[in-house]
């Protein structure tokens, strides 16, 4: 039996309502969709993921306070099974490997056809890596750029750290984004730094910008 004669229930996330009600349209097109559950933050989606244990989570990467990298962390902390599908309009290469090493199971670009997020959905449903044609060029192609370079030292939780950072957030906002401690978000701070071998905040920002996460 395969995943496409059996319905796959899906958790959809993004922080935005109408986007997910037009998304919620396309997937539900499909005999074999149904969506289960919406979320529009991270938060949300951990408890929605824990409440209704979704076969595909569609997840945004950009929203409010924690992004959805966080929330593929969280997921799949609970259960390393999980098969997490990130749908965004975010296409640089540091996003896309930190959200596979955070654990999604797949990578569409928002600018893809309907179609390609549906093949997506089920070849992760069936357990299989899922990437658009443009992702996939993305990751082929890239480039030994030395920014590249500096932001694969860092692990998932520091990428997000980061991100946060380059936006402008304190460690205090920082610490209640991601549920920490301020001690515990200033010794993330130093490990990026040492990582890195940056050693001022704007160096950091600067590398944020190069890598595309400043403006998630």
């Amino acid at each position: 039996m395969t995943a496409e004669t059996h319905t796959i229930s899906i958790l959809l996330v993004d922080d935005h309502p109408v986007v997910r009600q037009g998304y919620r349209r396309v997937l539900e097109n499909q005999s074999d969709f149904r969506v289960i559950a919406e979320a529009d933050s991270a938060t949300s989606a951990y408890g929605a993921f824990k409440a209704h244990a979704p076969d595909v989570v569609v997840m945004d990467i950009s929203m409010k306070g924690a992004s959805g990298l966080e929330a593929i962390r969280n997921i799949r902390a609970r259960n390393r099974h999980a098969r997490i599908l990130v749908f965004s309009m975010h296409s640089e290469a540091a996003l896309i490997k930190a959200a596979f090493n955070a654990g999604a199971s797949g990578y569409v670009t928002k600018s893809s056809e309907p179609a390609t997020l549906v093949r997506a959905i089920r070849s992760v449903a069936r357990g299989e890596r899922a990437m658009s044609d443009d992702v996939a060029h993305i990751l082929a192609e890239e480039s030994l750029d030395p920014s590249q370079s500096l932001i694969d030292r860092l692990g998932e939780r520091e990428v997000e750290i980061l991100r946060q950072l380059a936006a402008g957030s304190t460690t205090e906002e920082i610490a209640a984004n991601l549920n920490l401690s301020p001690k515990t978000v200033q010794n993330y701070h130093y490990l990026v730094k040492a990582k890195t071998g940056l050693n001022t905040d704007a160096q950091l920002v600067r590398l944020a910008v190069a890598c595309g996460l400043a403006n998630l």
